[in-house]
């Protein structure tokens, strides 16, 4: 099964932020929801097949463990979901060489020279 699908179900994705605190055994994960015990197990069983739970057997008792490695197609369509920026716009561009340009100017014009009194190094030797 296609994780993607698998987190598509609500009471799934609850399941996986309980198993990520760590291991639980159906029936308690069963007491935390107000399906019956089968549908739980149904719904364990959908996320082992998806590759983000898995289940040991101990005695009579299942318990299941958050798979993270399964968790890899999420992260990554998150990732380059994230990484995408939409293009800087040309005008964008336009105001950043005007402000260089009036810092550069500024600059030039040193902190005792009055606005538009600036002389270059070139004309005052």
């Amino acid at each position: 099964m296609d994780p993607f699908i698998a987190l598509a179900d609500p009471i799934r994705r609850d399941l996986l932020r309980t198993l990520a605190s760590g291991p639980a055994r159906v029936v308690d994960l069963a007491a935390r929801h107000p399906i019956s015990r089968p549908a739980v197990s149904k719904h364990l069983r959908l996320l082992t097949e998806a590759g983000l739970a898995t289940v040991e057997d101990r005695g009579r008792e299942r318990h299941y463990a958050l798979a993270r490695p399964g968790l890899a197609p999420v992260r990554a369509l998150l990732d380059e979901l994230a990484g995408r920026r939409p293009p800087i716009p040309e005008r964008a561009f336009d105001a950043l060489e005007l402000e260089v340009r009036r810092t550069v100017h500024d600059g030039r014009a040193g902190t005792d020279a009055a606005p538009g009194t600036a002389i270059s190094q070139e004309e005052s030797a």
